[in-house]
């Protein structure tokens, strides 16, 4: 089996087999993190549908959300434009044993921003000057920063849009800004090309994920995050469950006097008995991940 068919895509059963074994290997950096008082930052770029956010689920799956964090900002506030632009990303700044995933960051300036018109020339020009400064001092503060930018065809970007409207469970996904971001593509296109111009350096570079199958960009992107920072596995204490304690004459509260939730499976478990019967409709069909 060569692990992929004839458009490129991984195989299913190659995928999640790879998936796995670098996940236990995400568990590992987690504990070399903690236990190393490092502080990592994970910054996720990339145009609309480009597979940023199923990344970063495949990332987080297993990890400890204290010490693995995902910052997804929302426009700022009044007040916080009237901020120095990287004020509100300073103060989420990874501390000591800790990682931060930033689903978008302050590359929005240099994307969304610029493109559609919610920022002045100026400022625009002022954060293509301090963006490199501002790394530069995260990283000589001994922050370790990774940057990918997620790459997508236009043609599959649109057929992601187009699936995203006919689900009921990810059409949220889809904003006024996603559907402006169609028409202007090419103006995307130039604002990353000025953005990797500017802010692609040595002691902060930017990695490109090739994202049109999302499969092989995710496994490429957690393999070369993974092979890019030297942690190591950390020996860890064998744990062994403590002896039950003895019967202590405890009755348990009569469950009539407790507020219960209604017992919903139930009433699948009748639907399904009725199904298998011939009675009924079946369920509907919910597909694997990709």
């Amino acid at each position: 089996m060569t692990g992929k068919d004839a458009r490129g895509r991984l195989s299913r059963p190659v995928y999640e087999h790879e998936l796995a074994r670098l996940q236990i290997e995400l568990v590992k950096l987690q504990e070399w993190v903690r236990a190393e008082g490092t502080r990592l930052v994970v910054v996720f770029e990339g145009r609309d549908a480009a597979g940023k956010g199923s990344t970063i689920k495949r990332v987080t799956e297993h990890l400890n959300p204290r010490v693995v964090r995902i910052e997804a900002l929302p426009k700022p506030t009044e007040r916080e434009r009237t901020q120095w632009y990287f004020q509100r990303y300073v103060e989420l700044l990874p501390a000591a044993g800790e990682i931060v995933l930033f689903d978008r960051s302050w590359y929005n300036r240099a994307g969304v921003e610029r493109v559609l018109g919610y920022c002045t020339a100026e400022e625009y020009r002022r954060f293509l000057q301090q963006c490199p400064i501002f790394e530069r001092l995260v990283v000589g503060d001994g922050i370790l920063l990774r940057k990918y930018w997620f790459s997508v065809s236009r043609d599959e970007q649109e057929r992601r849009f187009r699936a995203r409207l006919d689900d009921p469970l990810r059409r949220w996904k889809l904003s006024t800004v996603d559907l402006v971001s169609v028409p202007r593509w090419d103006d995307y296109s130039r604002a990353k090309d000025d953005m990797f111009v500017h802010t692609d350096i040595p002691e902060a570079p930017w990695f490109v994920v090739d994202s049109d199958h999302k499969r092989r960009g995710r496994i490429n992107m957690i393999a070369h995050l993974l092979g890019s920072v030297p942690y190591h596995e950390i020996a860890r204490d064998r744990v062994t469950l403590p002896p039950r304690s003895p019967d202590g004459g405890y009755t348990r509260t009569d469950r009539r006097l407790q507020r219960e939730v209604p017992d919903h499976a139930a009433t699948l478990l009748k639907g399904s008995a009725l199904s298998s019967s011939g009675e009924g409709t079946s369920a509907p069909h919910r597909g694997r991940r990709s």
